[in-house]
């Protein structure tokens, strides 16, 4: 049952979704998963992206779970619609698994959207999947919390006046992280024989804008990235990444040698690591236990590298929920190398470089777009 938004369940400190589907199925189990959540209150069901966008001019809406195939008006098509209403908006696709809707995903998170998830293939998978349900309404938590420190949407024509928003590229924090402000190391950093970035939740985001701006040519160092995300996903990850700046970016293959000139991203259901081969570095991918619930995960692959390269690394944290990458960013510092994290003002969840940055291992934590121009900055010195 969609909950009256005026009730006492929707109150404003409610996380308020709106559910658009058109399967009235796919939306009753979803209102059914949520309705038992504390703290979340589906406030708006509909059956494509026109009736969203109707829905959100009555509705004060939090996260728009919004499918990407609908008739009349589909999901891509009503993105930018929902964002320009109201830019604050948290929206997260729901696709399936093929190479088709990876990539129309990855195009909406370039338009904006905050984050994905797969669409399970069958309403039993989605009526008994306990691994759908945690993924969706931890990700849900996640938006929403940060949804709640921003400032309010704009005003509606004839409705009450409202704070002015946020820009789109703000963000804010979601507290899943010691509390308290970053803990700057006093070090001088060295020039990096490799780059490596860990990321999540708003990652390709970030991803996009920071290889975007250190497009290929302008740093020698072979870059590795870790971002949580199923196999189909980031195999269109890389092929958007190389549109976008020309790197040549692939998804890491077991026992290739890392050389310079090339983004290598863990695919998938492996963890990414290196190690050493006669004078060569060569990538491993493992299936290893997934480590702070991930596989692939940023730890493995930071201590490896630690391990292969001492001191000459270079980590930079993004946006993400949890803390993966903090551990591994430790033994990055021990070996004598170089941590830096995204600040929480540009970050969508400011969990992983939130941890990062308190945990006292980072030399910078930078706004997004300083984080290019710090990179090459240090990888110029090599």
């Amino acid at each position: 049952m969609v909950l009256d938004p005026s009730s006492p369940a929707a109150a404003a400190d409610s996380i308020r979704v709106m559910l658009v589907d058109d399967s009235a199925v796919v939306r009753g189990l979803v209102t059914r998963i949520l309705e038992g959540e504390p703290g979340i209150s589906v406030v708006a069901s509909v059956g494509n992206g026109q009736m969203a966008l109707a829905s959100l001019e009555r509705n004060e809406i939090d996260v728009v779970i919004l499918d990407i195939e609908m008739p009349v008006m589909d999901g891509l098509t009503a993105l930018p619609k929902l964002l320009k209403i109201d830019p604050g908006l948290k929206v997260i696709m729901q696709s399936t698994l093929t190479l088709k809707g990876a990539d129309v995903s990855l195009r909406a998170m370039e338009m904006g959207a905050a984050d994905y998830i797969p669409k399970p293939t069958s309403t039993r998978d989605l009526a008994g999947g306990a691994d759908f349900k945690a993924e969706l309404v931890g990700k849900i938590r996640a938006l929403g919390q940060a949804r709640k420190g921003g400032a309010a949407r704009p005003a509606r024509p004839g409705g009450p006046p409202a704070t002015r928003p946020l820009p789109p590229t703000t963000r804010t924090v979601v507290p899943i992280h010691p509390p308290g402000p970053p803990q700057l190391r006093s070090n001088t950093p060295e020039p990096p024989d490799i780059i490596t970035i860990g990321s999540s939740t708003g990652g390709p985001q970030a991803l996009f804008s920071v290889l975007g701006t250190m497009k290929a040519g302008t740093v020698r160092q072979p870059i590795l990235i870790t971002q949580h995300m199923p196999a189909t996903f980031t195999t269109i990850l890389a092929e958007h990444i190389s549109r976008i700046s020309g790197w040549d970016a692939r998804a890491g293959q077991d026992g290739e040698v890392i050389t310079s000139g090339r983004v290598y991203i863990a695919p998938g259901d492996f963890h990414m690591v290196v190690e050493t081969k006669g004078t060569d570095k060569v990538l491993r991918l493992n299936k290893n236990p997934p480590e702070n619930f991930c596989r692939p995960a940023v730890d493995p692959m930071l201590r490896s590298i630690a391990a292969a390269y001492g001191k000459r690394v270079l980590t930079c944290i993004l946006t993400g929920m949890g803390a993966d990458g903090m551990k591994g960013g430790q033994a990055v510092v021990a070996s004598g190398g170089t941590v830096i994290a995204q600040d929480e003002a540009t970050s969508v969840v400011w969990g992983m470089p939130g941890a990062a940055a308190t945990a006292g291992i980072c030399s910078a934590v930078l706004p997004l777009p300083e984080i290019a121009p710090w990179i090459m900055k240090l990888a110029a010195r090599r």
